[in-house]
């Protein structure tokens, strides 16, 4: 299984850092199909992935376990979170993303991707 073998994390040539998120999908496995396939190469919307490099974000990654997904984001260490939510927030499209996910997400409709992702504390961290 690939999760198993883990997963290459790309190089920036410059220190990041990391923001984490969870959210719950429904419960459904129909729907959480569908948001998966959503997310695939051939079926995201471009509109999207400019607009989260237009913010300054590296890389984005979403896990998932049953209905439970969290996101890393890799930023510069200069990122600022609530400034970048703001604009991603009235980029092209976005609000139209946002409300098409909603209908696989548990959340409320017309939620912004920042009202509906939660911030995750880190706990433990390994390296020094």
């Amino acid at each position: 299984m690939k999760q198993e073998q883990g997963y290459r994390q790309k190089e920036f040539g410059q220190a990041v850092k990391r923001y984490v998120q969870t959210l719950d999908l429904k419960n459904n496995p129909e729907l959480i199909a569908r948001y998966k396939e959503a997310h695939s190469r051939p079926e995201m919307w471009s509109e999207i992935i400019n607009g989260i490099r237009q913010v300054g974000i590296l890389e984005m990654e979403i896990y998932i376990l049953g209905n439970r997904l969290f996101m890393i984001v890799e930023t510069p260490l200069d990122f600022d979170w609530t400034s970048a939510m703001t604009r991603l927030s009235a980029l092209p499209r976005q609000q139209e993303w946002e409300d098409y996910v909603a209908l696989f997400q548990d959340c409320a409709s017309g939620s912004t991707s920042s009202g509906k992702w939660q911030l995750m504390e880190r706990m433990f961290y390994l390296y020094e």
